[in-house]
């Protein structure tokens, strides 16, 4: 009977298990739907401010601009994007694996980590975080971002670091994800295109009060594209939970069956046994 019993509150635990985990589901599902209005809107805007910046890189006369000219790198600024919690696969371990790949190649990191998990990470292996930013990462505004990239555009500025990457995750359905690697600054090489281009009143001007504008949105795309991205991974990674804890209540049912079938028999088989002895 001990033994029955133990089953009984085996189901029973699973069974509490898979109510949390199905609520889970929908919550994420929930925000899943959100996440991806905002990014469809967003994205175009983001892509579009990508080919346009390096547009005009690509047409400045000054070759010298500190935005566009390569230093040689001594220092490099890392933002990594990465969810506040877990139960979402492996969606923090790919990003943080994608960003310690390139940290390994650069003589010199400077983390900037959006989300506790990307925190936690390069802090057990000693990564030199100089910001920590946290609660942002499934509901981001413009303003969290710009933040980031201010304080990173200041750093390479005043030439404490030599050049910008961004490493997040990029959404491309449900159950796709992709880790991606961006560099910021100093703007990538583009092919110049046709057209006239000017700049009012100056390009040094110009770019000193784009260049700002131009990090803190790309990294807004970025931590739009990652929170589709975590609500995804999450609800996935809940649905697979529910459907492992539903595998295991129909095991742990059958286990129950046998074991009370097998105390029924022997129940009867110790009645008949004393019946006969009478």
């Amino acid at each position: 009977m001990a033994f029955i019993r133990g089953i009984k509150s085996r189901i029973r635990g699973v069974r509490g298990t898979q109510q949390i985990t199905r609520a889970m589901n929908l919550v994420a599902a929930s925000k899943l739907r959100r996440a991806r209005d905002k990014l469809q809107n967003l994205r175009p805007f983001v892509e579009e401010t990508l080919r346009v910046t390096h547009a005009m890189a690509a047409r400045i006369s000054d070759r010298n601009n500190m935005y566009i000219k390569a230093r040689p790198v001594n220092n490099t600024a890392v933002v990594v994007i990465s969810a506040d919690r877990g139960l979402c696969g492996g969606y923090n371990v790919n990003v943080s694996k994608a960003a310690s790949a390139l940290i390994k190649e650069k003589p010199r990191e400077h983390l900037i980590t959006v989300g506790t998990k990307a925190r936690d990470y390069f802090r057990r292996r000693n990564g030199n975080i100089i910001r920590a930013y946290q609660g942002v990462s499934e509901t981001p505004f413009y303003e969290d971002a710009a933040d980031v990239g201010l304080l990173a555009v200041d750093l390479y500025e005043s030439g404490e670091i030599d050049e910008i990457y961004l490493v997040y995750t990029e959404f491309n359905s449900v159950i796709s994800h992709t880790p991606k690697v961006l560099r910021l600054l100093p703007l990538p090489d583009a092919p110049e295109s046709g057209g006239y281009m000017a700049f009012e009143p100056d390009e040094d001007a110009f770019f000193e009060y784009a260049i700002p504008k131009y990090v803190s949105t790309v990294i807004y795309g970025a931590m739009i594209e990652s929170a589709a991205c975590e609500q995804g991974a999450r609800m996935s990674s809940m649905e697979n939970a529910t459907k492992n804890s539903t595998d295991l209540i129909n095991r742990f049912t059958l286990q129950y069956n046998r074991a009370r079938q097998d105390a029924i028999t022997q129940e009867l088989a110790e009645i008949i046994g004393g019946a006969e002895a009478l």
